[in-house]
């Protein structure tokens, strides 16, 4: 959910440069006519807001709220956003988590503890629009569903804060079906609170790479075999990773409370990553994930940081603190 005419050529030389540029610097509130901050409704009482997916083809953009399970919708050129599922146990969802679009325009929602202890679906398929294609619960209980990324085979890979595991989800037959496809106990350590979230897939298509947030660590999963080893980062800060952003070689880390990103030059196979900046975000937000529209980021300021959510709730192109 400021820049000048000239700095904004400046920008875009660099860009087209090969030189690795961190990921804020393209960040402006208004490119060719678009708004630079996008406004979600929220609830009477407060909203908190986590998740984002981007459809590139369509121009549209989907973030989910974690209070009430509600997913809004926003176009790249309109800055006023809908509401366009509802929560509160529309298709069993009272909470959601990550949101990502695959090459068709499929929706897929990630549930958080939605299902845990309550026997509710843990995952949503939806169509472009707005078809419940499946609500599916994941075949162990403890599942924390994160974070969510579409795979080289077109199956959407989600993973799990509460194991070092990764469910995939896919429709066989005409039938949507979701199965534990990783499981690296033994090789990540389980850390008090959240662990695997943010995911994205590896330049070559190769692999999974995905954000332990509590640990401050990155994994790359490999898409032939399902087995975790970690990635070199030589020892970034990362702690509080969050949502992963990927752009060729370019990997935005968002480090929620840590008011923190964290730009870093990925292999193309994501088994090692370089530390090129970090840059602190505007103090006044807890920024969650992010996504590419259009050639800007947009990052998902989710009031996390306040006991009762109040507005205005905002999804961002400028993140960085003044």
């Amino acid at each position: 959910m400021t820049r000048t005419p000239t700095v904004l050529t400046v920008l875009t030389v660099l860009a087209a440069a090969p030189l690795l540029l961190p990921a804020q610097a393209q960040a402006q509130p208004s490119d060719r006519g678009r708004p630079g901050t996008y406004l979600l409704t929220g609830d009477t009482g407060g909203s908190k807001f986590e998740g984002i997916g981007a459809d590139e083809r369509r121009g549209l953009f989907y973030v989910s709220e974690t209070t009430g399970g509600e997913i809004h919708r926003g176009s790249a050129g309109v800055a006023q956003t809908e509401q366009w599922l509802g929560g509160d146990g529309t298709d069993g969802r009272f909470t959601a988590r990550g949101v990502t679009t695959d090459a068709g325009g499929r929706v897929y929602v990630a549930g958080g503890p939605n299902g845990i202890g309550t026997g509710r679906p843990d995952l949503w398929v939806y169509s472009p629009d707005g078809e419940l294609l499946a609500a599916l619960r994941a075949p162990d209980g403890n599942v924390f569903l994160n974070d969510v990324a579409i795979g080289p085979d077109g199956a959407a890979y989600f993973t799990n804060s509460n194991a070092p595991q990764v469910y995939r989800v896919a429709r066989d037959g005409g039938d949507w079906s979701v199965t534990q496809w990783a499981d690296a106990t033994g090789t990540i350590e389980q850390r008090p609170g959240f662990n695997l979230g943010g995911v994205v897939v590896s330049a070559d298509r190769s692999a999974l790479v995905v954000a332990q947030g509590n640990a401050g660590l990155l994994w790359r999963f490999d898409l032939a075999t399902g087995a975790a080893t970690s990635v070199d980062t030589g020892g970034a800060a990362l702690t509080d990773a969050d949502g992963l952003v990927r752009q060729g070689s370019r990997l935005t880390v968002v480090r929620n409370v840590a008011r923190m990103l964290a730009t870093l030059e990925l292999t193309a196979d994501g088994r090692s990553a370089r530390l090129v900046s970090q840059q602190a975000t505007d103090p006044a937000r807890v920024l969650t994930t992010a996504k590419v529209l259009h050639g800007r980021t947009l990052y998902v300021d989710s009031k996390f940081d306040e006991p009762v959510a109040s507005g205005p709730y905002e999804v961002v192109t400028d993140p960085l603190a003044r």
